[in-house]
């Protein structure tokens, strides 16, 4: 899965690109064709270490960071 931020893009595209996601994207979410993958999960307190993690380049998937 990839972000990206739509704010320098007209309102109107913007509303076509969210109402294709909708369509497009968000079924396969709902029936678990498309996982986001986890590394690791880590109390807010741990942020630092999240950040060394990251830098490393030795993760797969998402590194969250969770109120302790």
């Amino acid at each position: 899965m990839h972000g990206t931020t739509l704010r320098t893009r007209p309102t109107e595209q913007k509303a076509a690109i969210v109402a294709e996601a909708q369509e497009k994207v968000w079924p396969m979410i709902e029936n678990g064709a498309v996982q986001l993958i986890i590394d690791q999960t880590l109390p807010m307190a741990e942020a630092a270490e999240a950040h060394r993690r990251m830098d490393a380049g030795r993760h797969i998937g998402k590194i969250l960071l969770v109120n302790d």
